[in-house]
């Protein structure tokens, strides 16, 4: 069994995904970087290996049970795991702003990707993963202000859906597993500048990633079924 804490971070070859390995890296954590491209995946985590940090590549399709199971087995031969970032997502809608991204002529199909792979893929990978954090660990969902109904407005219904059901499966989570060790928390990195985040984002991804790792790291008496921005509680 690993003496390091194990983190596991999907969606990880760059990005949020990637700042996160890097400081939990820093941190002394071993990293499972995971990503579904796995040339670019391999790529990311030979370069923080490369720095000095014990980082690990594991080929990762949250959508796909053979791909999740891998990952838990991955895992298991480790020994331990102490923190699972949710952090892998996409934004299925049309650009915002635009006609088409309106919740009247929304396709279905479209809110359906965007629900497999934000909302149920973290389902299961909870479902999964937690347990073999023998009663005490962390977990972080990596939600959007977008997904909060007290700041709810149009557009962008299948990315909205999404992390509203996130930020409800957190809180189920949470409640679950009060009697124990695992903290479990969403967190909103704020407007990023990355890819899905695009170039006019105020925020840089080593500013968006510090609220992740914060609640990746939170102390025993931290808190569990929160909201959080930057370390600070938000509303649903």
């Amino acid at each position: 069994m690993s003496e390091k804490p194990v983190a596991v971070v999907t969606g990880a070859n760059r990005g949020l995904g990637l700042e996160t390995s890097r400081r939990l890296a820093a941190l002394g954590y071993t990293v499972i970087l995971t990503a579904r491209r796995e040339q670019e995946g391999h790529a990311a985590a030979q370069s923080l290996a490369s720095a000095g940090g014990d980082v690990r590549f594991q080929a990762l399709d949250v959508t796909d049970e053979a791909s999740v199971q891998a990952l838990a087995e991955t895992v298991r031969g480790i020994g331990r795991l102490d923190v699972l970032v949710n952090n892998a997502g996409i934004v299925p809608d049309p650009k915002p702003g635009t006609e088409e991204a309106s919740v009247f002529v929304a396709d279905l199909e479209t809110v359906r990707r965007g629900m497999e792979t934000n909302a149920l893929a973290p389902l299961r990978l909870c479902q999964v993963l937690i347990p073999l954090m023998n009663g005490r660990g962390r977990v972080v969902n990596v939600s959007s202000g977008m997904g909060q109904l007290d700041e709810m407005n149009g557009c962008c219904p299948g990315y909205r859906l999404s992390k509203v059901s996130l930020n409800a499966l957190t809180r189920i989570f949470a409640d679950e597993l009060r009697d124990t060790g695992v903290k479990v928390n969403a967190v909103c990195p704020g407007w990023v500048r990355t890819n899905l985040g695009g170039e006019r984002a105020p925020l840089s991804v080593e500013e968006g990633a510090e609220g992740i790792v914060w609640a990746a790291t939170l102390p025993d008496d931290g808190p569990s079924g929160g909201f959080f921005r930057h370390g600070e509680p938000i509303p649903w």
